[in-house]
């Protein structure tokens, strides 16, 4: 007997973890494509998915791949329709409670892709190293190290506007 949760359900309950693991991937502008894609792909999908599969680890492996796709496309397309100050005047999406702290979203965005990625999935979606690891292709440790490296990043970013605003 088929005892999965109704879709709907997983869309509610993982709605702000899947926003928040793409919009630190892909950006404010692009997050909520990322999203709609996400659990459009996962819609499908779904009924296929094993009873006891980690519902989070596999929405967010969606949403790895649908922010790639992003990606990709965004570096295929004409640098002049992608200007940075589009980008900027686009406001938050209201499903990430943090969405007011514009400087960890940008400073997010400036981290090399592994960094920022091993950092959303691990720190905003809660799932452990070897999760993260299978989503990004490597092994426990890199995932770690690149977390690690992330946040070093981001808090050297934020002392040292401390230290310019001071």
């Amino acid at each position: 007997m088929d005892m999965k949760k109704p879709f709907e359900r997983i869309v509610v309950e993982h709605s702000v973890t899947v926003s928040r693991v793409c919009r630190a991937v892909v950006g404010a502008h692009d997050a909520e494509d990322a999203w709609s894609e996400t659990f459009l792909s996962a819609l499908r999908t779904y009924p296929d998915l094993p009873d006891d599969a980690n519902v989070e680890a596999w929405l967010v492996t969606i949403a790895h791949r649908k922010a790639i796709d992003i990606i990709r496309k965004q570096q295929r397309m004409d640098s002049s329709m992608m200007s940075t100050s589009d980008r900027s005047s686009i406001p938050p999406t209201s499903s990430t409670p943090s969405s007011t702290n514009h400087e960890l979203w940008d400073s997010m965005q400036s981290l090399p892709d592994k960094q920022r990625q091993a950092v959303a999935y691990h720190y905003l979606a809660g799932l452990p190293y070897l999760e993260v690891a299978r989503i990004l292709g490597g092994t426990t440790e890199a995932a770690r190290r690149a977390a690690a490296d992330g946040i070093r990043n981001l808090r050297k970013t934020f002392k040292d506007a401390e230290s310019k605003g001071a």
